[in-house]
């Protein structure tokens, strides 16, 4: 065992892929608005429904694999000899960035009044722009006008983000509203966790009680089944200390942290033992994600497994997969076998173009009018559909990369 932090220096594959993987199929899952019969098992889950949709389980795998990027996020920086205060504004200014994009999205998901004065796809057209103009990635300038440049464009893309808070209307009449999404979630995760990282490192006797907290709080605020009485083994009345205080630090029922703070200890633990052989890695992290498959059976006794609520059975199911998977692709990194992945490696890479690509090809099609022929959106074809738009976007971002053009925070 090793607690060599210089182990955080060398890039995770089976991280970028896991990070990659979840990317591609949260992609896939996202578009099936313009589609119709997609089976029920790839879906969300409906409200109250005792059910685990592939839909259901993209977002806190991603969460998970967030937590298993912030220790080597967090070490490069001080490998680098980059001060505490500078590390603790990376992590301020990267969540600010999530909220802000989380918000214009999660804003745009209400569609607009007529009274807008722009249709929703110039809209998505606009924050596309002011996406990339703020958060692109750019090259060292190679002259100071080349830097002018730059800032001139940074600039444009805050005026061009003013702009659509300022005048955006919802079709309630609804202004501009603090609404996070996913993109935000992720923000307010990424937070918690990477400060909880930033004060305690890679200090597992710190880490693994936090963790265990995050579990009891959604342990016992989560309802029960309705045969256990249908509320939650600490059921405060509404507007309670307790609810207000995790509202605040947006831990919420602890859910979300927890997939988090999972990932991240595992990103310590793998570290620690990267230098044991395959196998015993494989047996390893199959017999953890067995152990968390085994809770989640005996907890979904007691609660559903539902996305909605994010209860106990549901987190655990979860990590269970999210261990098995990042598990099985070190074994395929360990033994070079990853050509596969670089048809979806920009999703690893540059998950946050890749992410934002849908919406201008979103906006294309409300412009322009275009619609996909009848028969590509039903059944069997209404998957391929969707897969197709997949392996799209992440060209798209590919030549994006290409083009200098790659959101970084």
């Amino acid at each position: 065992m090793s607690s060599d932090k210089s182990i955080y220096a060398r890039r995770n594959l089976a991280i970028d892929m896991l990070r990659g993987l979840t990317m591609f199929i949260m992609i896939f899952v996202n578009d099936f608005w313009k589609v119709h019969d997609i089976p029920h098992w790839l879906e969300h889950a409906k409200f109250g429904e005792d059910f685990m949709g592939l839909a259901d389980i993209v977002f806190p795998c991603f969460l998970f694999a967030v937590g298993m990027s912030i220790p080597y996020a967090i070490e490069r920086r001080y490998a680098k000899g980059m001060s505490a205060e500078s590390t603790l504004g990376h992590i301020l200014s990267r969540t600010f960035a999530l909220l802000v994009m989380g918000a214009f999205i999660t804003n745009s998901e209400f569609r607009l009044s007529p009274e807008a004065p722009y249709p929703i796809g110039v809209y998505w057209f606009i924050m596309a722009f002011g996406f990339v103009t703020v958060w692109n990635k750019y090259p060292k300038p190679s002259s100071p006008a080349q830097a002018n440049v730059f800032r001139v464009l940074k600039v444009l893309g805050v005026l061009a983000l003013l702009y659509l808070a300022l005048t955006f209307i919802n079709p309630q009449g609804g202004v501009f509203g603090a609404y996070w999404g996913i993109l935000g979630s992720i923000g307010w995760t990424y937070l918690v966790c990477a400060v909880i990282y930033f004060f305690s490192r890679d200090r597992l006797r710190y880490l693994i009680p936090i963790w265990v907290v995050f579990i009891l709080i959604c342990v016992t605020g989560t309802p029960l089944r309705e045969e256990f009485g249908g509320t939650a083994l600490l059921d405060f009345p509404r507007g309670n200390f307790y609810d207000g205080m995790l509202g605040i630090v947006h831990i919420g029922n602890g859910a979300l942290p927890a997939f988090t703070m999972g990932g991240l200890i595992l990103s310590i633990v793998s570290a620690r033992f990267a230098n044991m052989g395959t196998l015993w890695k494989l047996r390893s992290g199959l017999l953890a994600a067995l152990v968390s498959l085994l809770i989640g059976i005996a907890l979904h006794h007691y609660w559903i497994v539902a996305k909605i609520g994010a209860t106990p059975p549901w987190v655990f199911y979860v990590i269970a997969i999210s261990i098995a998977g990042y598990t099985v692709l070190t074994a395929l990194a360990d033994h070079g076998l990853t050509g596969w992945f670089k048809a979806i490696r920009p999703a690893g890479t540059a998950t946050l173009t890749t992410y934002l690509v849908p919406y201008v090809f979103y906006g294309f099609a409300d412009v322009t009018g275009v619609v996909l022929p009848d028969w590509f959106t039903h059944g069997f074809m209404s998957i391929v559909n969707c897969l197709c738009f997949a392996f799209v976007v992440i060209g798209v971002t590919w030549c994006l990369e290409k083009l200098h053009i790659k959101l970084k925070i």
